[in-house]
């Protein structure tokens, strides 16, 4: 393993730790030209996981992508960088298990997927999400998620499963 530092290849493995079920390692290690310490994973490469986008385009299923969007929505909320990797491991776990069959997950799964954790996780969070993910264009889209999920926490509802939205009520 490349030392990000100084480039030498020389490394030692202090501690490797098993990660997501047992799917990909986590290795500390130390390089031993500049003692710089890092960190690498190790996963199963299978046949490329495809998302299907909602206009029916197809593009390889992106880690840092997730993990960008993830980040974002938790920036500068009391979460830890340990349980981010953690949540990302499970989203990713699940949408590799969603598309065993045909290595293809909806984009829409992986993002029902990433607000189900993100409310479980910090409840800003999942608003900050949801409010990309779901296109909001106003302040009363913001009100109205607010007050959904407040009457959702009220009534003890799984939202692994969104409520309906209407983007446009009648008036």
């Amino acid at each position: 393993m490349r030392c990000p530092r100084c480039g030498n290849t020389e490394d030692k493995v202090l501690e490797s730790r098993s990660l997501a079920a047992g799917e990909s390692i986590r290795r500390r290690r130390v390089c031993l030209a500049c003692n710089y310490r890092f960190t690498s994973y190790e996963r199963i490469e299978e046949k490329q996981l495809m998302v299907i986008k909602s206009r029916g385009r197809r593009e390889p299923f992106d880690r840092g992508k997730l993990e960008r969007g993830v980040q974002r929505a938790l920036e500068k909320r009391p979460v830890s960088q340990a349980d981010i990797e953690r949540v990302l491991s499970e989203i990713e776990d699940e949408a590799a298990w969603r598309g065993m069959q045909s290595h293809e997950v909806a984009a829409k799964e992986i993002g029902e997927l990433v607000l189900k954790r993100l409310y479980d996780m910090d409840r800003v969070a999942y608003i900050r999400f949801a409010s990309v993910y779901r296109n909001f264009t106003g302040v009363e889209e913001f009100v109205r998620e607010i007050e959904t999920l407040a009457e959702r926490t009220e009534k003890g509802e799984d939202i692994s499963r969104p409520a309906p939205v209407d983007r446009h009520p009648a008036e």
